[in-house]
């Protein structure tokens, strides 16, 4: 069974779909893995490092896509000229990636007509047992990381408390919307950093969640329970939302450094 992987073509897109080591132990596993040149290099890899592992460096992506029994991909397949990525898959090709499905209509549509078969890696369940291909959770684990360091970059005073012979700084304030996997880490970066958080998210039960990390939870006493199952909240009612409304409000005018990270 044949393996490709493109060069990812979304504007600002860094990442590839399958490094290196994971091609070695493909190809140790009896699949045959092809690649197309360049598609590493944002990611750091060159194409040397995918020749080291036995993997197939192509120039051709038209031709890499049609001969794939399965595409792996970051992003959906392109359907947009001069590289429409779509139009080069065969009937019966497997696609994997994160497609956003309920985002992009159109783009699953088109992998319909082609008669692909797609399993979209950011629609996985919240499970142990799928908790190695849910990217949605790994990602946004890298992006409440990177949120609090970027943070960091662009607020003009220091995160944690320094005092010295000229005087003392305190601590910048972080408000953290939302504590799932991307809000609990930016959380916990932002307390290694050593600035003063506080959290909120309309599940109750997360309270603890939050303090363990080292935050201060703060919320309001909702009249409906706004839990959905699986780490998801669902709409809060009118009446919640507008105590909620006024209570962000507070929060956000004695915050240094807010950072959003609930997934609508």
């Amino acid at each position: 069974m044949r393996i490709a992987v493109v060069r990812e073509s979304h504007p600002g897109e860094r990442r590839v779909a399958l490094v290196p080591e994971s091609c070695g132990k493909l190809i140790e596993a009896g699949f045959s893995v092809a690649i197309e040149s360049g598609a590493g290099a944002m990611a750091g890899y060159d194409d040397a490092a995918y020749r080291a592992v036995d993997a197939v460096v192509e120039t051709d992506p038209q031709g890499l896509v049609q001969s794939a029994d399965i595409l792996l991909k970051v992003n959906r397949p392109t359907n947009d000229h001069p590289r429409a990525e779509v139009d080069w898959i065969h009937p019966g090709t497997i696609v994997v990636g994160s497609l956003m499905p309920l985002r992009e209509p159109r783009a699953m549509a088109a992998l319909a007509e082609r008669r692909a078969i797609a399993f979209s890696t950011d629609a996985i369940p919240r499970t142990t047992r799928a908790q190695a291909m849910d990217t949605l959770s790994s990602m946004s684990s890298i992006s409440g990381y990177k949120g609090v360091l970027l943070a960091a970059i662009e607020l003009p005073k220091y995160l944690p408390m320094l005092s010295s012979a000229a005087g003392t700084v305190f601590p910048a304030s972080v408000f953290v919307i939302g504590a799932a996997v991307a809000g609990l880490q930016a959380i916990a970066t932002a307390k290694r950093l050593g600035a003063m958080v506080t959290a909120t998210d309309v599940r109750p039960e997360v309270k603890e969640q939050i303090e363990s990390v080292g935050a201060k939870y703060v919320g309001i006493e909702l009249t409906e329970d706004a839990s959905a199952g699986g780490g998801y909240a669902r709409e809060l009612g009118p009446e919640d939302q507008s105590r909620q409304r006024e209570m962000l409000i507070d929060e956000v005018a004695r915050s240094d450094v807010v950072i959003t990270t609930a997934l609508i």
